[in-house]
């Protein structure tokens, strides 16, 4: 899929994510990979600054993790994340509903009224 098919909705995506619990980085790369059937493949570059930008906004908090002898940062969404998902939801639905009549109209053309 195009990269920039997901410009727009990465929030939503990280938020939705990291509603069932907190995930480092890569485990959040990969979740969004396996939640979208391997179709989305987000690079660090993309995601990390998303991190850490919904981060300043309050919508993730994060801190460091071990893990063996590796440290990681791992992230959660917050409150205001929950509710800016909610929103990030319907928007989503309100949007695939309107571009969904246009695409697949359930009146043929020339047959309306």
């Amino acid at each position: 899929m195009r990269a920039d098919a997901v410009r727009g909705h990465l929030d939503g995506l990280l938020l939705a994510v990291l509603e069932p619990g907190p995930l480092h980085g890569y485990a959040i790369i990969a979740a969004v990979q396996r939640r979208s059937g391997g179709v989305l493949e987000l690079r660090t570059g993309t995601i990390y600054p998303a991190l850490n930008r919904l981060e300043r906004l309050g919508l993730l908090s994060s801190s460091w993790q071990s893990a063996g002898e590796r440290r990681r940062r791992c992230y959660e969404i917050t409150d205001a994340g929950q509710r800016t998902l909610a929103s990030e939801r319907t928007a989503w639905s309100e949007f695939t509903t309107a571009i969904g009549s246009v695409l697949n109209p359930a009146t043929p053309p020339g047959l309306a009224t």
